[in-house]
């Protein structure tokens, strides 16, 4: 167990994320700064365990990869797989205008994350659900922190210190996963 697995990601704010949540667990993650092509999906698992594929031969096993999507069941599921595209493309008030005057805001965020030893492909998923808040709240977090409700909860990712958003992250359910996994290959 005391190998260390790279968390390809060229977003920092998930791997500190992540560095902290299996920090937890004794796992050590090194980070791999890269951008890599994504198939365009529905699914955030199909999305990671492709992304794995790309990326053997280039990374050295073992690593992972994540894939997050927010599905809001007024927009049908929308943004879904789409979240990060989205969130680019219009930001967070433009996302807030698509759900004016939809009746109900209940959403979901999901996460994959897909783990790859130099053998075989590990899948692991997360959910959070919660709403979607009519306004942005809070200064922390990234992404769309600033109008997620998770459920259980008054506040927004965002106004959450870090320790008590990855109590209740989709994300960190999924690593949560892949740490028992870990463990148990020893």
């Amino acid at each position: 167990m005391g190998r260390r697995v790279t968390f390809v990601t060229s977003n920092p704010h998930k791997f500190r994320e992540a560095e902290r949540v299996l920090k937890g667990f004794g796992v050590n993650i090194a980070h791999a700064k890269l951008s890599y092509p994504e198939i365009r999906g529905d699914d955030p698992s199909e999305i990671a365990a492709d992304s794995v594929r790309k990326l053997k031969g280039k990374i050295k096993p073992p690593f992972f990869v994540e894939d997050t999507g927010l599905f809001v069941e007024a927009l049908d599921g929308f943004p879904g797989a789409y979240a990060a595209w989205v969130l680019r493309k219009i930001g967070l008030q433009g996302f807030l205008r698509l759900m004016k005057g939809a009746k109900g805001r209940k959403a979901a965020f999901r996460t994959a994350v897909a783990l790859y030893d130099g053998k075989k492909v590990a899948v692991f998923e997360g959910e959070a659900k919660g709403r979607i808040a009519a306004r942005e709240i809070g200064r922390g977090g990234f992404g769309y922190d600033p109008i997620f409700v998770p459920q259980g909860s008054r506040e927004t990712f965002a106004q959450m210190e870090a320790e008590e958003k990855d109590a209740l992250s989709h994300r960190r359910k999924a690593l949560v996963k892949l740490a028992e996994y870990w463990r148990k290959r020893g």
